[in-house]
């Protein structure tokens, strides 16, 4: 019997080139890093999303209907129709006394309808001169029609300070908000924030997928 080696075998040299082959077509099948760890893709996912959700009423409201919500007239009011974050309408007669504040320089009041639970927010009159420190102005007391983003008092939880004062006014028990400065399809900014965010939100999930794909390849390798 020959001691000969097998010529059908391979030598040991050519098994080794054959593993090493082997290895390098199993990493090069593996998919290709991004440079971006699952866990980091899944933060700024998570941080993205919490950013649009924080603003996601501001967006829907860019997005609601132009025709406002009529809630009525002095005498007529019809308020089982009022909805928070939408465009509204009302006319009604002012209260004696208004919430006054600043904002970049410029002066609002909050002021309250007779009869109503709404507090309307605009841009102080040229009558309604007030510097803080002063004591405000009695707001304009003719009558008037206002039309703005109606808000409940939790979401105008921004301006819960005029609420306060209008309670402790007594005039009225304000349960709304009628912002008159907003009105839908003009906040652009929040718009293009939240476009901005959602292209981020897509990227990082896909980040995400791909390195968890890669993940597994590598413990399945």
């Amino acid at each position: 019997m020959s001691d000969e080696p097998n010529a059908s075998e391979p030598s040991v040299e050519e098994r080794e080139r054959a593993e090493r082959i082997a290895e390098l077509e199993a990493r090069l099948r593996r998919p290709a890093g991004v440079g971006v760890l699952p866990p980091v893709a899944a933060l700024a996912l998570a941080g993205a999303l919490g950013l649009l959700a924080s603003i996601w009423t501001d967006v829907a409201y860019f997005f609601s209907e132009r025709e406002p919500v009529d809630l009525g007239v002095e005498g007529d009011y019809r308020f089982e129709a009022a909805r928070a974050n939408r465009y509204a309408q009302i006319r009604g007669l002012p209260s004696l006394r208004g919430a006054y504040w600043q904002e970049h320089g410029d002066t609002f009041v909050a002021v309250a309808l007779l009869d109503t639970p709404v507090l309307v927010r605009r841009r102080a009159l040229a009558t309604e001169r007030w510097q803080p420190g002063t004591t405000p102005p009695r707001p304009d007391q003719r009558p008037f029609s206002v039309r703005g983003r109606l808000l409940d008092r939790a979401s105008a939880s921004r301006w819960e300070s005029a609420f306060v004062q209008h309670e402790a006014f007594g005039q009225v028990q304000p349960r709304w908000l009628l912002d008159a400065e907003a009105r839908p399809g003009e906040d652009l900014g929040s718009a293009a924030l939240a476009a901005g965010l959602a292209v981020f939100a897509a990227i990082n999930l896909w980040l995400l997928g791909r390195g968890v794909v890669a993940l597994v390849a590598r413990r399945r390798s």
